[in-house]
């Protein structure tokens, strides 16, 4: 997923997305490390696509991108 791509998805998207590829990330080495992995690119990929996304949510937390936060409600109001 390239940048452009992640900084249209909401503050929650990206954080869900953040937790799929460190799980992606911890299968990749445990497959690397039990040898059982055969694209030894995917480790480095995998790398690269957390650091991708940590790095846009570093920049939303310092202003430089805003992500979208969706609007909560709460007992039918909405809540901002």
């Amino acid at each position: 997923m390239n940048p452009r791509e992640i900084r249209e998805k909401t503050l929650e998207e990206v954080n869900n997305n953040l937790l799929a590829a460190e799980e992606n990330l911890r299968t990749i080495h445990l497959q690397l490390v039990t040898s059982q992995l055969e694209n030894t690119s995917a480790l480095k990929n995998a790398k690269k696509e957390v650091a991708r996304i940590k790095t846009i949510l570093r920049e939303h937390e310092l202003g430089i991108h805003t992500l979208t936060v969706p609007d909560k409600e709460i007992d039918g109001e909405d809540v901002k």
